[in-house]
């Protein structure tokens, strides 16, 4: 009997390539070198299966005016996490809720970025809250994130409560204000909080490093094959 399964599509960026040939083994190497992530399989692919966990936190209609008159979509939210230091957030809208959610969870992958991790006193065991003070914000909505003590938890709202456990931010204080009953930016102004906890230059990162060469630049030969071939 022929095989019945779909073939699998080839990556058609030079990072998704690279991925599939192993030769960028994690995402902490891609945020390195600022790489911005194209498809989603790269994602799938570097977060271990059953790691990488998303919840739906918004969908609503909206409507538009044209000519035929009203016009009614459906727009969705969705969070990705690993619970680990990675968090991404996608907004899409579609006609239908089915595609909407879809495209959401697609655009959050796209959007994945490092959550850095600190401690709140005395470094002892593992990181468990944020490292500084940070502030998102979005439309009227702000969101302050404060370190807290060791299991403290997280004293926070259902909406970004949901956002920092997704993150892996086990002790957190946070404050809102604005209009914090349209979601839509009080999910947006958490995630850019939380984006800002690597924007910080903290004496524990003015080490001198070593430089790297860019993976694109390094495996220019393997690139060129793959784009012959």
């Amino acid at each position: 009997m022929a095989d019945t399964q779909p073939a699998q599509e080839a990556p058609a960026a030079d990072l998704g390539r690279l991925v599939k040939a192993q030769k960028v083994t994690s995402l902490e190497e891609i945020f390195l070198f600022s790489m911005p992530i194209k498809e989603h399989q790269i994602v799938d692919t570097l977060i271990a299966e059953g790691q990488l966990h998303d919840e739906m936190m918004k969908i609503y209609p909206v409507q538009k005016a044209t000519s035929a008159g009203q016009r009614t979509r459906f727009k969705a939210f969705n969070v990705v996490g690993d619970c680990d230091g990675h968090i991404g957030i996608g907004a899409r809208v579609g006609k239908e809720v089915s595609l909407a959610i879809r495209a959401s969870m697609i655009a959050a992958k796209l959007n994945i970025v490092p959550v850095r991790r600190g401690y709140w006193g005395n470094k002892i065991g593992e990181p468990h809250t944020i490292p500084m003070k940070v502030t998102g914000k979005c439309g009227s909505v702000a969101v302050r994130l404060v370190p807290a003590p060791r299991g403290t938890g997280i004293v926070a709202a259902p909406v970004p409560k949901k956002i920092l456990e997704l993150a892996g931010v086990e002790d957190v204080y946070t404050s809102s204000r604005g209009k914090t009953r349209t979601h839509g930016n009080l999910i947006m102004a958490t995630f850019y909080a939380l984006r800002k906890t690597y924007g910080f230059l903290t004496p524990d990162l003015w080490a001198e490093t070593e430089p790297s060469r860019d993976p694109t630049d390094e495996h220019a030969e393997l690139l060129a094959e793959m784009t012959t071939a």
